[in-house]
């Protein structure tokens, strides 16, 4: 890809963490999270599903601005992002579903067309979709737009198999894995590492969300009746334990010219 010469970029390294297991397994966590805490808000608390979209909202607004204000890579403040937007996005495709009775066919329609759509925007205007290029505050909001449609959209597409289509929990932790393990082959025989990350990166989001029900739902429903208290704090644990460790001494590195 044609990529804007290092003397253009302002003086911000990259914004995005190198692409580790490390990072897999965060945002896989981190997906899962967005599935069972929103339940647990919205459910559990009483909060319901507008109270929750919009107290989350006003956090990942506050998290967004932190993130966007940095020079740098924060690993706290960055999958704090994450995890914000994976309940966010979580709630976006909630709402259209019980709220306003949208198909899922249709919501995972549309947010499949306008992910396309900004990607090709982003794409026209800075000549890349790398995320080893998130110099620029520009190219980073079109990264968290990209981003928080991934989740609205991963989680349409995740509750069509697994509800609509009624693939159920467990097919849909084989499934979703199989196809990522199938993106990942092809990336490792030479297929383009940009688009073998984004489309990993949108079926995390269903792989995660399958995972947290078969762990939280009630055994009658096909789950193992975790229940989405335990399931949540388990994985922020996890999540917190990995950010603080994985993230322990890391140096910013060059930037991939090919990723």
């Amino acid at each position: 890809m044609t990529q804007p010469t290092q003397a253009a970029w302002p003086a911000m390294l990259n914004k995005v963490p190198e692409v580790t297991i490390a990072f897999w397994v965060i945002k896989i966590l981190s997906t899962t999270v967005g599935e069972t805490g929103a339940d647990y808000l919205a459910v559990n608390v009483g909060l319901g599903s507008s109270a929750t979209t919009g107290i989350m909202a006003a956090l990942l607004a506050a998290a967004l601005i932190t993130q966007i204000q940095m020079r740098r890579y924060v690993p706290w403040i960055y999958w704090l992002t994450v995890v914000l937007v994976s309940i966010v996005g979580t709630q976006i495709t909630d709402a259209l579903t019980d709220g306003l009775g949208v198909s899922l066919y249709a919501s995972t329609s549309v947010f499949a067309v306008m992910l396309a759509a900004v990607f090709a925007v982003w794409y026209g205007v800075e000549r890349t979709l790398s995320i080893h290029t998130i110099v620029t505050t520009r190219r980073e909001l079109f990264y968290w737009t990209a981003i928080l449609i991934t989740f609205a959209l991963g989680t349409a597409a995740g509750d069509l198999a697994t509800e609509a289509l009624g693939l159920g929990f467990t097919v849909g932790v084989f499934a979703f894995g199989g196809l990522i393990a199938l993106i990942w082959v092809t990336y490792a025989i030479g297929a383009n590492p940009v688009l073998t990350f984004w489309l990993a990166y949108i079926l995390t989001r269903p792989l995660g969300a399958s995972i947290g029900d078969l762990l939280s739902q009630a055994r009658e429903y096909g789950g193992a009746g975790l229940g989405t208290v335990y399931t949540s704090l388990a994985f922020l644990v996890v999540i917190a334990l990995l950010v603080a460790f994985a993230n322990t001494g890391q140096r910013q590195r060059p930037m991939s010219k090919t990723a």
